[in-house]
């Protein structure tokens, strides 16, 4: 099994409240109901995965990335 390139954090429109989701997952692997506590789990899970966090809106939007892994960009100084 490969690793995730990300972790995204979004709104569940069935249950409400928020997902974590790994890319390539059709699943969720953890719900909560407040979006911080989702932000504080999916952060220490991407970390241990070592890929990228995705945080999305209520709206589906992305507003925040955070990288845990080999930043994919070449940036100097």
């Amino acid at each position: 099994m490969s690793t995730p390139k990300s972790t995204h954090v979004v709104p569940n429109s069935d249950r409400g409240g928020w997902d974590s989701k790994d890319s390539g997952n059709s699943r969720a692997s953890k719900h909560f109901d407040r979006k911080q506590d989702a932000v504080d789990w999916a952060r220490g899970h991407s970390r241990g995965l070592e890929n990228e966090l995705v945080i999305h809106d209520q709206h589906g939007r992305i507003r925040q990335k955070d990288s845990h892994g080999n930043d994919p960009r070449d940036i100097h100084g």
